[in-house]
C-alpha cells in the first residue's frame, strides 16, 4: 500500500473523526478519483501530436489514456463532430494515491514560481482544477 494512503488511513481519518466528531468512518471525506485530461488543439492538423501526447500521459500515469472526441462541430475552429481532440485518464485507488504523492512531493515543487493552488480552482462540489503547461516536471 502507498505511503500516502497509509498516512491518510492511520493519521488523517482518526484526527478528522476526533476534530469533527463524525459518528462513522464513512462520513470522513476521501478521494474517489483523479482525472487527468489533455486537450490538444493541434491534433486537428496532425495525428502525430495526439499519439505523442497519449504516450506521455501513459508514462506519467502508468495507465493507458482514452481518446476523447469532439461533441459538437465548431466552424470557427475548423472542428467537426467526432474528431479526436484530446485524451484522458481516470486514476482510482492505489494508482491515484501514487500519482498524488508524486504530484505533491516531486512535480509541484519543481514548478517555477508555484505558490499553491488558487482559491478559485475549487468549485461548490469539492473539486479542484489546475492546469500544468509542461509535462517535464514529472520524473
Amino acid at each position: 500500500m502507498n505511503t500516502l494512503q497509509n498516512k491518510y488511513r492511520e493519521e488523517v481519518v482518526p484526527a478528522m473523526i476526533k476534530t469533527f466528531s463524525y459518528n462513522n468512518v464513512m462520513q470522513v471525506p476521501r478521494l474517489e478519483k483523479i482525472v487527468l485530461n489533455m486537450g490538444l488543439g493541434d491534433a486537428l492538423e496532425s495525428a502525430k501530436v495526439l499519439d505523442t501526447s497519449m504516450e506521455e500521459l501513459a508514462v506519467i500515469t502508468g495507465q493507458r489514456p482514452v481518446l476523447t472526441r469532439a461533441r459538437k462541430s465548431i466552424a470557427n475552429f475548423k472542428l467537426r463532430e467526432g474528431n479526436p481532440i484530446g485524451c484522458m485518464v481516470s486514476l482510482r485507488k492505489g494508482r491515484m494515491y501514487e500519482f498524488l504523492n508524486r504530484l505533491m512531493n516531486i512535480a509541484l515543487p519543481r514548478m517555477r514560481d508555484f505558490k499553491g493552488a488558487s482559491p478559485k480552482a475549487f468549485n461548490d462540489r469539492e473539486n479542484i482544477t489546475m492546469g500544468i503547461r509542461e509535462q517535464r516536471i514529472f520524473p
